[in-house]
């Protein structure tokens, strides 16, 4: 805290305050059956292939995690659970978004200092293609609101499908998107591991998978 004193006066003593992001370990895993005659006849190296595949399957739902979470169920909890980061709705029933929608995104995360960083958006190819034919300005057709740089108003924007398009606000139902935007650089994924593959030649072996 800083204070303004007199000649010769002194400032009162303050202290820093710190804050503590608490993680706690998930599990996410994903299982497969090979059969031996798949092993035996395929064109490809099957094994990497499926390998390939459920280390894609793992990497594409921590994605969606971190973004969707929901914080109970074994689930971690992503930045649409996390509680008091500010949110711009649309509508009482979800809307198109608009160019002020946008500045009012980036009107929120300003007034609580938070704009500084890895500033990015992100959301869904649903909505960068609506976007991209909104305009910023409507009544003279200036640019559109994302940008043929693959930018909005200046920033990185980053898409992918892991932002629902199936979320739910009021008479909305199942229809509506996410647009994110904050410094990127907070999100914090925690790892204790990396990526286990256990092959169990067993289980199945009657069956010949």
């Amino acid at each position: 805290t800083g204070y303004w004193v007199a000649e010769s006066g002194a400032p009162t003593e303050s202290q820093q305050a710190f804050d503590q992001v608490t993680m706690s370990p998930k599990t996410l895993g994903a299982f497969t059956d090979i059969s031996r005659k798949l092993l035996l006849q395929s064109s490809i190296d099957i094994e990497t292939f499926v390998r390939n595949d459920l280390a894609t399957v793992l990497a594409l739902e921590i994605d969606r995690a971190a973004i969707h979470g929901s914080g109970s169920s074994n689930q971690p909890t992503g930045i649409l659970a996390t509680s008091g980061i500010g949110s711009v709705a649309g509508g009482t029933n979800g809307a198109a978004p608009t160019w002020a929608n946008i500045v009012s995104l980036e009107t929120e995360v300003a007034q609580d200092n938070a704009d500084i960083g890895s500033l990015n958006y992100l959301t869904n190819s649903k909505v960068r293609g609506k976007l991209k034919g909104t305009f910023t300005n409507s009544t003279y057709g200036e640019a559109p609101v994302f940008g043929l740089d693959g930018r909005m108003n200046g920033y990185n924007t980053a898409v992918t499908n892991m932002v629902s398009s199936t979320l739910t606000k009021g008479s909305a139902s199942g229809v509506c998107s996410a647009i994110i935007f904050g410094n990127f650089a907070d999100l914090i994924v925690g790892m204790w591991g990396s990526l286990d593959l256990m092959v169990d030649p067993y289980t199945s072996s009657t069956s010949g998978t």
